[in-house]
């Protein structure tokens, strides 16, 4: 008997999923894998004049590559959990 409800290689566990939960003038918080990041705008400037769509279109690829693909943004989870370690802001 076939399980019809899951397809071969789809990922369906809420711990490989990357989203924004919330956006403010000052920043987003993006939950990655049962975890919470808040990436403040004066570290994070692509997201500050994106649209709202933009921002909420996101995904984990693989186990610790996020991207925006319409932003063209790519981070790691290194950047996030260790953000001291990565000074550089990209302006």
């Amino acid at each position: 008997m076939s399980n019809l409800s899951t397809k071969n290689g789809t990922i369906t566990s809420a711990e490989n999923k990357a989203e924004v939960t919330y956006i403010s003038r000052n920043g987003l918080i993006l939950w990655v894998k049962d975890k919470e990041y808040y990436l403040p705008y004066e570290k994070y400037p692509w997201f500050k004049k994106a649209t709202v769509d933009d921002i909420f279109n996101v995904r984990l690829l693989g186990r610790d590559h996020i991207r925006w693909e319409a932003l063209d943004v790519d981070l790691s989870l290194g950047i996030l959990q260790n953000p001291d370690q990565y000074p550089l802001i990209a302006k």
